[in-house]
């Protein structure tokens, strides 16, 4: 069976981006054979450093987003990760439903799965609501909680927000956060997870040992949690 897991959370800065990558890693490190569209077209970060995975796809153009699907069909072998820019959700919702995506995904035995990335505050808070309430339980949900900035989620879990998605099936993930200057030089070598795990002989700015082995151990985290999440 398909799957096509869109990486979103409309406010920018939350780190969809990291999230798409992790997933792309994961994929790589456990023999999931899958295609990548990145919709970002300034910080495209599959296309950055998983350029070999990923096409660039225009979120205006139907005919581009199209394609998502016709992969999905084409190759249900293959996963279909797609890493959503900010504040694209109208059009994304926009094609979706005047194209009846949700009606053919069902019809194709397509799965569809959204990675609702988060940070601790009001905002991203409001928009998981917004995203219920307009897909309900026509969607599979996964709530990332990033705790890049903060580890305090309690905004989410006393606005009856969480408690709804739960409700609808939504299965929820920390992402722990990774100590700043690590993912500075990750990003400024233009390293994927794997180079930065191991010793990399094409940066001069490459990371220590102590820093290769926290990023091993923040991996582990999130791959532990995968799994039980199921990609």
């Amino acid at each position: 069976m398909a799957t096509i897991h869109f990486i979103g959370g409309e406010k920018g800065g939350v780190g969809k981006s990291v999230v798409a990558r992790i997933l792309a890693q994961y994929m790589i490190d456990s023999n999931i054979p899958f295609i990548g569209f990145d919709t970002d077209r300034s910080h495209g970060a599959l296309l950055r450093f998983y350029a070999d995975y990923a096409s660039p796809t225009v979120i205006e153009d139907y005919q581009s987003l199209d394609v998502i699907i016709e992969t999905a069909v084409a190759k249900p072998e293959q996963r279909v990760l797609v890493d959503l820019a900010a504040q694209t959700h109208h059009l994304l919702s926009t094609w979706i439903d005047e194209s009846g995506v949700l009606e053919l995904a069902q019809e194709e035995g397509i799965t569809l799965v959204y990675w609702n990335v988060m940070d601790s505050g009001k905002d991203s808070v409001e928009l998981l609501g917004k995203l219920l309430d307009h897909y309900g339980v026509k969607l599979n949900y996964v709530l990332v909680q990033n705790q890049l900035r903060d580890e305090d989620f309690r905004l989410l879990e006393f606005s009856g927000v969480k408690d709804r998605a739960l409700d609808m099936g939504a299965k929820v993930m920390a992402l722990k956060r990774l100590y700043t200057p690590i993912m500075t030089k990750i990003d400024g070598n233009n390293s994927s997870f794997w180079a930065a795990r191991n010793r990399d002989f094409e940066n001069l700015n490459t990371l220590n040992l102590l820093d290769r082995q926290r990023v091993k151990m923040w991996l582990n985290h999130v791959y532990s949690q995968l799994d039980v999440l199921g990609v």
